[in-house]
């Protein structure tokens, strides 16, 4: 796929909802280790409404925004903001009805800016930033269409959810456990992961 268009996009969210929801439970017990175990729950309520919201989306710009704030409005504590405020950063750069590699790129950059100035948090402290920031340099160091994209970017972050693992969580409540924080992969880390895998995906299928 030379261009991402309005359509792939809406099936890459089509698909990370369905991929996630059938990973509902496995995501709370995740986070049952270290939180409060509502992960699953929370990340998909958050997707359904960002699904919902970008089902009309004519271009970019607006279908992005509408799902950022789809996303806030949800009552999912910290997952919905982080989402909301990726999207929204993401929605900062991306114009049109499709995106070629170099805008792509740019695009998600821009979401992941924006989720910065939400959280201090950065690779190694076992949060969705160990899938997350890996993915978009993925992204940036890739070379071809946009299926090589997705598809670097979600090894990339599989092997950063993966590496969690043997973290100590350094934010959140799950900080509070120290050590024993040690030994079971961060939920957010695994669902960011997921939901990349999912947009390689339907990249697949899609073209």
């Amino acid at each position: 796929m030379e261009k991402l268009t309005i359509e792939a996009f809406k099936a890459m969210m089509n698909l990370t909802l369905t991929n996630i929801t059938e990973r509902t439970d496995e995501l709370s017990r995740l986070d049952a280790v270290t939180g409060d175990g509502d992960h699953g729950t929370a990340i998909v309520a958050a997707l359904n409404a960002i699904v919902k919201a970008g089902n009309k989306g004519e271009e970019f710009n607006a279908m992005l925004s509408d799902m950022a704030f789809a996303a806030m409005e949800e009552s999912c504590g910290s997952t919905s903001t982080l989402m909301g405020a990726f999207f929204l950063g993401m929605a900062d750069v991306a114009k049109g009805v499709e995106l070629d590699a170099n805008e792509l790129k740019k695009t998600f950059r821009a979401g992941l800016t924006n989720l910065q100035q939400q959280t201090k948090a950065k690779v190694g402290d076992k949060t969705i930033m160990d899938s997350l920031i890996p993915a978009v340099e993925a992204m940036e160091s890739s070379e071809g269409d946009i299926d090589a994209i997705f598809v670097n970017a979600a090894e990339a972050a599989s092997d950063g959810a993966a590496k969690t693992i043997e973290m100590k969580a350094n934010f959140g409540r799950a900080r509070n456990l120290g050590d024993r924080s040690v030994g079971s992969a961060d939920p957010g880390a695994t669902s960011w992961a997921c939901m990349f895998e999912s947009f390689a995906q339907a990249i697949e299928q899609h073209s």
